[in-house]
């Protein structure tokens, strides 16, 4: 199962995943990085088929630029994007001999970002469409974004649409942490990055690690209030 989910702050854009890949049809699960750079403002994470995804890498990486400059960054992304769709489409063979389910090439793409002086969020999916969602102020792709819409649903009264990214990183953090406890195939280690103005910082190790206790400190102070809830 794989979670890439992004949120729109007041500064900025906070976009995460986490770090578990399952091959159901082998039995395997392994961690592999999921979210990455595209250019110094922004970040990309997908889920689906890592084929696609390891051919998208390098792709948008050396078009970073021309993608964060365009008049219209989905617009970019999709001309970028449907050509490796479609060649993994045209070779795919669906059924092999001896293997009841031999998996799928569909892949999404989740790209959060700054410039042109706002916070954008592009989802880029199977079927080449494009998808924007920095009015929605949070999306999530693969196949625990279900739980991650209903986790970020739970999150709406927090408004981190008039909070700074610091506050994006622990909303962000703390559905990770969420979806690590209630599904196997999500876990860690976490990526995370926080995009404004100036750029993109990822987050290393200690700062995931305070951005966790931030989430437990968030909890207790609910559970705090909760406890006076009846005063």
């Amino acid at each position: 199962m794989t979670v890439v989910l992004a949120v729109v702050c007041s500064d900025g854009v906070v976009i995460g995943a986490d770090s578990q890949i399952t091959d159901s049809a082998r039995g395997l699960s392994f961690p592999a990085r999921k979210l990455h750079p595209l250019g110094s403002h922004a970040a990309w994470g997908g889920s689906g088929a890592r084929g696609v995804l390891n051919d998208l890498r390098p792709l948008l990486e050396d078009s970073a630029t021309a993608i964060l400059e365009a008049p219209d960054i989905g617009d970019e992304l999709q001309d970028r994007v449907l050509p490796v769709f479609k060649k993994h489409y045209e070779k795919y063979i669906p059924n092999v001999p001896g293997e009841d389910d031999g998996g799928g090439v569909s892949a999404y793409l989740l790209a959060a970002g700054y410039s042109q002086d706002k916070p954008w969020i592009v989802e880029i999916n199977p079927n080449g469409l494009i998808g924007r969602y920095e009015d929605v102020g949070f999306h999530a792709i693969g196949s625990g974004a279900p739980m991650a819409q209903q986790a970020g649903a739970l999150l709406s009264h927090f408004r981190m649409i008039k909070r700074s990214v610091e506050y994006g990183v622990v909303s962000i953090v703390r559905v990770l942490e969420a979806l690590d406890r209630t599904s196997p195939s999500v876990g860690g280690p976490f990526s995370v990055a926080a995009i404004r103005e100036e750029g993109a910082h990822h987050l290393d190790e200690k700062e995931i690690a305070k951005a966790l206790k931030d989430a437990k400190r968030l909890r207790e102070l609910e559970q705090e209030a909760l406890d006076r809830l009846f005063d």
